[in-house]
């Protein structure tokens, strides 16, 4: 099975494209007492596993709580503007690029190393996000619509 980490040789042969969201997100961050785990797992609604650790972020759409990622703290702190107690926006701009460009093949599934942990998607279901420090996740074709938009 094809895989794929951000610092892989074909990161600088994609036609990524420079997108913003707009759309409100809630977080909470993780911070487990001392006599508790010091890391969560978060179940993807594709069925992938994502870890945080103590300090990282937990993040939902704004009008959907249970469909709920991980975001590293440093990344969270420096890509989200908090709006309101809680509720916040991703200023950063996320590059993207379709999977099909890399496989050549919609129903091909690839491994995508994020930084909270690898996720096997369909190349045909998902783009190729890539975000501030050149992390790089899946994210839903069907989202993108909804969630983003391009930056002229």
């Amino acid at each position: 099975m094809l895989e794929l980490r951000a610092d892989d040789p074909i990161m600088q042969e994609l036609d990524f494209k420079p997108y913003r969201y707009t759309t409100k997100r809630q977080a909470k961050q993780f911070r487990p007492t001392s006599n508790h785990a010091q890391t969560i797992d978060i179940e993807t609604p594709w069925g992938g596993v994502l870890t945080g650790k103590s300090g990282d972020y937990l993040v939902n759409e704004y009008d959907n709580p249970k469909d709920q990622w991980v975001v590293d703290k440093d990344i969270f702190e420096e890509s989200y503007q908090e709006l309101e107690n809680g509720v916040y926006y991703k200023k950063a701009i996320v590059e993207l690029v379709p999977l099909t460009q890399i496989t050549n093949n919609p129903d091909q599934e690839i491994i995508i190393h994020s930084l909270e942990g690898p996720l096997t998607v369909r190349s045909g279901d998902f783009h190729l996000a890539r975000g501030i420090t050149g992390e790089v996740w899946p994210i839903p074709n069907e989202g993108i619509p909804n969630n983003l938009e391009p930056v002229e």
